[in-house]
């Protein structure tokens, strides 16, 4: 991702994003690396994950301000509802995204929920 694509890939997501600020030389970063990924392929068609490098998005990176990696930006319907700074274990990750993402159809379970 970058300051080029932002706008479509994340604004204009007809589906619920989580976007990864983080750089190359940032060890945090490296290390929940494995959790935004292995979330991203189980959550494929659901939630989106865009991944924005501070050091190459400088005007996303900017207009969001990102002081500290990793960041993570949740955005629905090209709004931010919430971020998370530093890392995040895998449950308290799929907690963040039920409550931030929840919806009549839960986005992150995939199932339906009752509605009156």
């Amino acid at each position: 991702m970058n300051d080029e694509t932002f706008e479509i890939e994340v604004l204009r997501s007809p589906i619920p994003v989580v976007v990864d600020f983080y750089a190359d030389w940032c060890l945090p970063c490296k290390a929940t690396a494995p959790v935004v990924r292995d979330l991203s392929e189980r959550l494929h068609g659901r939630v989106k994950f865009a991944t924005v490098n501070v050091d190459e998005a400088t005007v996303v990176t900017r207009s969001y301000g990102i002081h500290s990696i990793p960041t993570y930006v949740f955005v629905q319907a090209g709004h931010e509802r919430g971020r998370e700074v530093g890392p995040v274990d895998p449950v308290a990750f799929r907690q963040i995204l039920r409550r931030l993402f929840a919806t009549a159809s839960d986005p992150v379970s995939g199932e339906r929920r009752a509605t009156r």
